[in-house]
């Protein structure tokens, strides 16, 4: 082929290429066009009715739908027996709340039991059920007053313990032992209770972390009064088969959730009232629980509270007693424990001379081989009879001690009588 023949080819071809662009353009418009027109038909359509006098309809509508958007979010009517009662007594829930089981931690025997048990749990299963698990942030106030509660109980055993052994210390009537025994029984309480106020401290500083969550599990029962069919009941009396009904049902769930290990119970009244509350106040229900709320009743909200600064002088005065309580006990212990050292001190110089014949006689025996059998015999004798006569003489000096006493006394005694005698 010559280079005009070609040249005529290509020319030819993109031709064809320029007229197949062009319809392709066009068609594209076209299909735009129409897109666009329906479009633009609603707009004049709903400025249409943003002119008439269509307004009050559109706000009356909005209305409505908002009063079924409360209702159906508030989809309760009350809470009776046990149960949440909805749509008039139409329908009948029953909560089980379920403890979690840590499957990841069970063996491998262990957990093939807890699948089995759940795969009976669910082919006995004849009814819906629901399961809803709620977040709730952990609430450490209750569990911090408890442990104060405690720590209180213990601050009194200490006390009582400190002044059993100081009673115990002044008789005298009690051995060594046993008070070793009572002193190793208040270091246990005063260490029991420096435990305990480290819990509190430790507890508290956790409390403060709002991170700590919990889950709670739970399964969700319904029954609808229209099983029962047509017969005539009244609200009472529905109320009362529901409950059965449900009853029976939570009490098999119960025990086929035992196979599985998961221990599960039955709410009442106050706990889906608390399930409920948490439910549908998340945020308020971190700083004002549901004990709260329910213990705050109609008179203390017109009750007068007192005044902020007695209240502060109140807790002042107790804390000064606790802590001047827990200070006269450990100066109490300490001045017992200085006064049963001087006592042993006063001990040894009394029974000086004795220790010191003991540890000659021992002195004497262990060198026995070298002085001989006599002259350690000897020794020894000599030692005692001095011994017997320095006892004799401290004797004897006790006696007219006792006696110059007893003339004081007897001269103290006529003294007072003649100065009666005169009065």
């Amino acid at each position: 082929m010559n280079n005009n023949q070609i040249i005529n080819l290509l020319t030819v071809l993109l031709g064809i290429m320029i007229c197949v662009l062009v319809v392709l353009c066009i068609i594209f418009i076209v299909l735009k066009m129409r897109n666009n027109k329906p479009k633009e038909k609603k707009v004049e359509k709903n400025s249409n009715k943003g002119n008439g006098v269509k307004t009050k309809e559109n706000t009356n509508v909005q209305q409505h739908y908002n009063k079924q958007s409360i209702f159906k979010f508030m989809e309760f009517d009350r809470i009776q027996d046990n149960m949440i009662i909805q749509n008039d007594g139409k329908r009948f829930l029953m909560v089980i709340e379920c403890q979690g089981i840590n499957y990841d931690l069970m063996s491998g025997i262990e957990k093939n039991s807890v699948e089995q048990g759940f795969l009976q749990f669910l082919n006995t299963l004849r009814y819906p059920i629901q399961i809803y698990v709620q977040t709730r942030t952990v609430n450490l106030s209750n569990s911090i007053n408890t442990y104060k509660n405690k720590i209180d109980t213990i601050s009194r055993q200490y006390a009582n313990k400190q002044m059993e052994y100081n009673q115990k210390v002044r008789s005298g009537q009690y051995s060594e032992e046993e008070l070793q025994k009572e002193k190793y029984e208040i270091l246990r309480q005063r260490n029991l209770y420096e435990y305990g106020l480290d819990i509190i401290n430790n507890t508290e500083r956790m409390s403060l972390n709002k991170n700590i969550l919990s889950k709670h599990y739970y399964i969700i029962i319904p029954y609808y009064s229209e099983e029962l069919g047509n017969s005539d009941f009244d609200k009472e009396e529905i109320s009362n088969l529901a409950f059965s009904e449900l009853y029976t049902k939570a009490q098999a769930i119960v025990s086929s959730l035992a196979v599985c290990g998961i221990n599960s119970k039955i709410l009442d009244s106050t706990e889906l009232v608390e399930l409920l509350y948490v439910a549908y106040n998340r945020d308020e229900s971190e700083t004002f629980n549901l004990q709260r709320a329910l213990n705050a009743g109609y008179e203390d909200l017109y009750s007068t509270a007192p005044n902020v600064f007695d209240k502060r002088m109140k807790e002042l005065d107790l804390k000064i007693e606790e802590e001047a309580i827990i200070k006269a006990n450990e100066v109490i212990y300490d001045v017992i424990e200085e006064s049963e050292k001087e006592k042993r001190a006063k001990r040894k110089e009394e029974e000086l001379d004795e220790l010191i014949d003991q540890m000659a006689m021992v002195l004497i025996k262990e060198n026995q081989m070298v002085l001989g059998e006599d002259l350690t015999k000897g020794a020894i004798d000599k030692i005692k009879k001095d011994n017997k006569k320095a006892k004799a003489k401290t004797k004897k000096e006790n006696a007219k001690e006792n006696e110059k006493g007893g003339e004081e006394n007897v001269k103290k005694t006529s003294k007072t009588r003649r100065f009666t005698k005169s009065v």
